[in-house]
């Protein structure tokens, strides 16, 4: 097995619970009384694993396990299974739902033993698997889970009986040799500006990015308001922006307080991927707009209107 060094430790968490939709590493699934964990089963002469992470050649076969730990007080029946990974609109990592097919790496690994699983209370069962990666299969980084899955009977709201999926799943990366791309691409950018007559305002910014290469990527954003002259206005707007995976995209929204109207305004996104944790060469897109500035325009108004009333009355003395 050759397994990716270092990079586990800037990956978020390290398993994924759907409904609900995450959790962090090795937490129990909360279920009204029932909870399990599925994490990286020990090798020898390593440290703990946090993600099943490899870098494979294609073709390539290797062998692995996951545990299953049975956290609650009554035995569960564990349906183990791959799938697939993909980025949710706001950008966290999720797994296919279990009505959908997998398409990737869910098809590269293969269960060992039964597919349903009993464990004890408190007890544990590791669970091997095969993973292959395809001749032909794509270089680039490939990613997905191992699913726990505890199907639970309840009653609706109409008194049907209803199942319920519950699933924990540890995370698997692989990133096959080949060449390798990396890219983030902004493909909108849009600005509603502050609906105030007078005074400052806020100004929301909201775009959308996408992952144009075949590695994941994570960035840091900035969005800034500048004026006439390019005078920064307001207060910028900083955030880390979440791995995102191969041809995964997600939309975000920024706000910039403070914002004074000054007639042609400018509001500016800089994005800078993250690669192997350093910053890579930033993406910058605009747009702009135009605030009238009421409040120095009234203040003129007002101004012009009493020199224009000191005239007349200094005329119209005898």
């Amino acid at each position: 097995m050759n397994v990716v060094r270092g990079l586990a430790a800037a990956l978020s968490a390290s398993t994924v619970l759907l409904w609900p939709v995450s959790a962090r590493a090795d937490a129990p699934a909360p279920s009204g009384g029932f909870s399990w964990s599925v994490r990286p089963a020990g090798t020898e002469g390593q440290s703990r694993r946090d993600f099943f992470v490899y870098s494979l050649t294609p073709g390539q076969r290797m062998r692995d396990k996951l545990v299953v730990t049975n956290l609650s007080d009554r035995p569960l029946t564990f349906r183990v299974y791959p799938t697939d990974a993909f980025n949710t609109a706001d950008g966290s990592f999720a797994l296919l739902a279990a009505d959908k097919q997998a398409a990737d790496i869910g098809t590269w690994i293969a269960i060992g033993g039964a597919p349903a699983r009993t464990v004890r209370p408190g007890g544990s069962a590791t669970v091997p698997f095969t993973l292959t990666v395809p001749p032909g299969a794509t270089p680039g980084d490939h990613s997905g889970g191992v699913v726990a899955a505890v199907t639970e009977q309840t009653t609706g709201a109409q008194g049907q009986r209803v199942n319920i999926d519950r699933r924990v799943a540890a995370r698997v990366y692989a990133r096959v040799d080949g060449a390798l791309t990396s890219g983030l691409r902004v493909e909108s950018l849009e600005v509603t500006p502050a609906d105030r007559t007078l005074g400052k305002g806020d100004v929301k910014v909201t775009y959308r990015i996408r992952n144009t290469g075949n590695v994941r990527v994570a960035a840091s954003a900035r969005v800034g308001v500048t004026g006439p002259f390019g005078a920064g206005l307001g207060r910028p707007a900083t955030r880390r922006v979440a791995e995102l995976l191969p041809g995964n995209g997600y939309t975000l929204t920024d706000t910039v307080r403070g914002v004074f109207p000054a007639g042609p305004l400018t509001a500016t996104l800089r994005l800078t991927p993250v690669e192997d944790g350093s910053p890579a060469r930033p993406t910058v897109r605009t747009a702009g707009w135009w605030a009238t500035p009421w409040t120095p325009i009234a203040v003129a108004v007002l101004a012009a209107g009493a020199v224009l009333y000191a005239v007349r009355r200094r005329r119209a003395r005898p």
